[in-house]
């Protein structure tokens, strides 16, 4: 059977596979004979070979054996595994690790460095296409790991939720309300600030969507956006001023911390 592979595969597969060309080549090896040896039809092999499908396991042992690489085609194993984490931007979740500043706005959801453990897994289990239940435990550990940042009192959070993303309702009124807490108890740390923007100001900067800016420990500023499965990190300095402009007038349209503290409070009863 013709096997296909996918539209866009991970770099790894593409590497491994040239390399697995490669060694066969010097070692005189065809892709026939590979083939044979490994049970595996021709035109799988060379899928494999050109990237289009993952490398198996027993490809690579054969091959290894076959074209004498004493185990350095063996050893790409491990990275072909999928990753824990598929980030959409796995640059962003690195800036901001390394951030001494993270200003936030979020227009449906709650932050997710705001996230109950419950909230999270509410939100990915509502994924769709649905996500396997493994990938979406790694991802609820994943985002409970990240908001141990939130306990680094050098660093600062800022966040401005529209009032929408606190009334979805996510998980169910109960573990809506225990959201709600967890967000008051986080507010409390002092370098924590939550403001709510609530409805029925008419047009405000944020409605086009969430978009998060990150500050370096250089001063250099970083802008992610994220919308629909598909995300961006961009450093262009034009692009950044625009969205830091657009911040300040979302934190200026929206509620004091105080009286933030108060609205959630409200909706809690």
């Amino acid at each position: 059977m013709l096997m296909r592979g996918i539209a866009n595969p991970p770099v790894s597969w593409r590497y491994c596979g040239d390399q697995l060309k490669s060694w066969r080549a010097i070692a005189g090896v065809s892709r026939e004979d590979l083939a044979r040896e490994s049970n595996y039809g021709v035109e799988t092999i060379k899928s494999m070979e050109q990237g289009r499908r993952k490398p198996s396991r027993r490809v690579l042992e054969v091959a290894d054996q076959m074209c004498g690489a004493q185990g350095l085609l063996l050893a790409a194993c491990p990275y072909l595994q999928p990753e824990p984490v598929t980030p959409q931007a796995p640059g962003f979740l690195a800036a901001e690790a390394a951030a001494v500043a993270l200003h936030n706005f979020e227009l449906l959801l709650i932050p997710g460095l705001l996230q109950t453990e419950e909230y999270a897994r509410a939100l990915m289990m509502s994924n769709m296409p649905p996500i396997a239940e493994e990938a979406v435990e790694s991802g609820v550990a994943h985002r409970m790991q990240r908001q141990k940042r939130l306990d680094e009192p050098t660093t600062l959070f800022n966040f401005v939720i529209f009032e929408a993303a606190l009334r979805t309702m996510l998980g169910g009124p109960e573990a809506m309300k225990r959201q709600l807490r967890h967000m008051l108890e986080a507010g409390k740390r002092r370098n924590v600030f939550i403001q709510i923007l609530p409805a029925g100001q008419g047009y405000f900067p944020g409605m086009t969507g969430a978009f998060t800016m990150v500050e370096d420990p250089e001063g250099d500023h970083l802008v992610f956006t994220e919308c629909q499965g598909t995300s961006q990190l961009d450093c262009d300095s034009e692009r950044v001023n625009k969205m830091a402009k657009r911040y300040a007038m979302l934190r200026m349209q929206a509620l004091s911390e105080e009286a933030s503290r108060k609205f959630i409070s409200e909706l809690l009863e």
